[in-house]
């Protein structure tokens, strides 16, 4: 099956408008090279846009090699031991505070 979709823009009304396209939907791998091959920014009409929440969306992240001095670290592990939180996570936070 596939669906009748290309937005064009309307020059003469500065708006988009849907014109007739086949975007193929029969299997998601089909589907997902038509919109590696086309470009979906004229399908985007940001005065209409809303903002959303995304609660349980974790930020992405990667592992990173750090060497520190064994008594600065013992410090952050007793410091993370009286709050109550994995050490690392403590690093992480106080990362975070002071760079956001």
């Amino acid at each position: 099956m596939e669906a009748a979709y290309e937005p064009r823009q309307d020059r003469a009304k500065g708006r988009l408008t849907k014109k007739a396209a086949k975007i193929p939907t029969a299997s998601e791998a089909e589907e997902r090279a038509y919109w590696e091959r086309e470009d979906s920014t004229a399908d985007l009409d940001w005065r209409r846009a809303k903002r959303v929440r995304l609660p349980n969306l974790q930020p992405s992240t990667t592992a990173i090699s750090l060497r520190l001095p064994v008594s600065l670290l013992e410090e952050i592990k007793i410091a993370a031991h009286k709050r109550d939180v994995p050490y690392q996570s403590l690093i992480k936070m106080w990362l975070s505070e002071k760079v956001g």
